[in-house]
């Protein structure tokens, strides 16, 4: 009942916001940071509980802990949780980066307080509901659920051009849940005709057998689904956007979580579930997360606005992970979940930032700040090292993830990861210029604000805690996602074909270097 409630108690916590708000304005943010931390102790208990197990756990082929009853058994639904090393990690990450958030909004949320942290915390629940859900019908309820409540947030208490970016995140990821949806109810019914057996369990899944042409097309409507959320280029127009109307926290929990969902959605779904047709597709998918890296690079360089450019540094960053799944080696795999962890706390920070520098200036324009580090020399001592974050420095979780990324990925394909390389130079360029133009160069406006909160700098100590040790010491997410990765990675090569049709199991072939 653990991972029941780690869904339930944000969810609960949501409805009850609405009704706190009439109480006290304030009581609801307590009530959303009381649940989240609760969530993330149940959290850090799986994962004390779960460590001298997991190898045994891992190598038995059993989940570290799961939760499975019967929900409509006449159409084979059922409600089934589940936590490998791998979803414990983005777990984790969920509740750490929920709390960020809901402190973001101390000060900003000031108007309907009660319905923000409600569609917070639903939003909440959705991601950890796909984090946990091995049941495709309940995993894509899930989906879904994130994409209500943060098209409210956006909509409601976002900026300027909050209806036009709201209805594009809305339009865009919509139409790739619809497309994963229909590839869904494909794999549903291809297993139900060769079996008999009509269900959504994902375990029961992985064991379709599939024509070429099947495993390809349905392949292709959950990746589409996943390269949306990622976002990688060319399906990342609305990231900006979005980014830059949301409040706060909404940005926050779009770079650090949502864009995670698609990450995940292809470690835990398309490469399993279609092995012989993600092989395929390896070297285009390495192409495109090269040209993610680059094209994400250059645009924020030429960005302006705070929240846009950092918006385009996790397209660039979100390319690495990419790169790093359709690598196909355990060191490159890895290396992308470390970048996703490591991604979502600097990213977050950053859009920490720029929510606190808009608070104080009401502006976003780069071109307007400068010769603020005398003014805030905390926030800018905050922002240096988030930027240095940001752009690979070693000791931070970003230099960690993309050096495995990279040496992973050399494997498969040193051309394309020579080219990729070049997106660390042009993430120098960018994170030396933000704090350039932000606190050091001389804008003709002398700006007058007050410097960090202690609630500010008690985030931004934390924050700078967790991406350290992640650069200093990787091991303990090295080791609890090293399995995992191997069990991806040993369902990559797979032979489909009409003999197949009658196998109950599936081939496992070892999986080598993508050529």
């Amino acid at each position: 009942m653990m991972l029941v409630l780690l869904i339930a108690v944000p969810l609960l916590a949501g409805l009850l916001c609405l009704p706190l708000s009439t109480i006290h304005r304030k009581a609801p943010f307590w009530l959303s940071l009381a649940a989240l931390t609760a969530d993330l102790l149940v959290a850090a208990s799986i994962w004390a509980n779960c460590q001298t197990d997991a190898v045994a756990a891992a190598s038995a082929g059993r989940w570290l802990i799961s939760f499975r009853i019967d929900w409509i058994p006449q159409l084979g639904v059922g409600i089934h949780f589940a936590l490998d090393g791998l979803s414990l990690i983005l777990v984790g990450l969920t509740e750490f980066l929920g709390i960020a958030a809901a402190i973001s909004s101390w000060s900003e949320i000031n108007e309907r307080a009660g319905y923000f942290y409600a569609n917070l915390m639903f939003t909440i629940s959705g991601i950890l509901g796909v984090f946990m859900s091995l049941d495709l019908f309940l995993f894509y309820f899930f989906w879904e659920l994130m994409l209500v409540p943060m098209y409210f947030l956006i909509g409601i208490w976002g900026h300027e051009n909050r209806a036009y970016a709201s209805m594009k995140f809305f339009i865009f990821t919509q139409a790739g849940g619809l497309l994963m949806l229909i590839s869904i109810l494909g794999l549903y019914f291809i297993h139900g005709r060769a079996t008999g057996i009509y269900t959504f369990d994902y375990v029961q899944l992985l064991r379709t057998a599939l024509s070429e042409p099947e495993g390809t097309w349905l392949m292709l409507g959950f990746a589409v689904a996943f390269a949306v959320k990622l976002p990688a280029v060319p399906l990342h127009p609305w990231l900006a956007d979005a980014h830059t109307e949301a409040p706060t926290a909404g940005s926050i929990i779009l770079a650090g979580l949502l864009l995670k969902t698609g990450a995940y959605g292809f470690l835990r779904f398309v490469i399993p579930l279609f092995p012989a047709a993600s092989a395929a597709i390896s070297l285009p998918a390495m192409i495109i997360g090269t040209v993610s890296i680059l094209y994400g690079a250059a645009m924020a360089f030429s960005q302006t606005d705070f929240k846009r450019m950092v918006a385009y540094t996790s397209v660039s960053h979100m390319g690495f992970v990419l790169l790093g799944i359709f690598a196909f080696n355990e060191v490159a795999v890895q290396g992308a979940i470390v970048q996703m962890v490591a991604h979502g706390i600097s990213t977050g920070m950053l859009f920490f930032i720029a929510g606190a520098l808009q608070e104080r200036m009401h502006t976003r324009d780069l071109t307007l700040m400068g010769g603020m580090w005398s003014t805030a020399p905390r926030m800018g001592a905050v922002t240096l090292i988030f930027a240095a974050a940001s752009l690979g420095l070693p000791g931070t979780g970003n230099f960690v993830g993309e050096f495995l990324v990279l040496l992973g990925s050399w494997q498969a394909g040193a051309a394309i990861t020579a080219i990729a390389t070049t997106g660390l130079i042009a993430a120098t360029v960018y994170a030396v210029w933000l704090m350039h133009v932000t606190f050091f160069c001389s804008a003709g406006t002398e700006w007058k604000f007050p410097d960090f909160s202690f609630r500010e700098m008690a985030v931004a100590v934390v924050m700078i805690a967790a991406i350290v040790a992640i650069g200093l010491y990787p091991a303990p997410l090295l080791k609890v996602s090293a399995l995992p990765v191997r069990a991806i990675l040993n369902n990559t090569y797979v032979v489909h074909d009409a003999a197949a049709l009658s196998q109950q199991s599936r081939a496992a072939v070892k999986p080598g270097v993508i050529r």
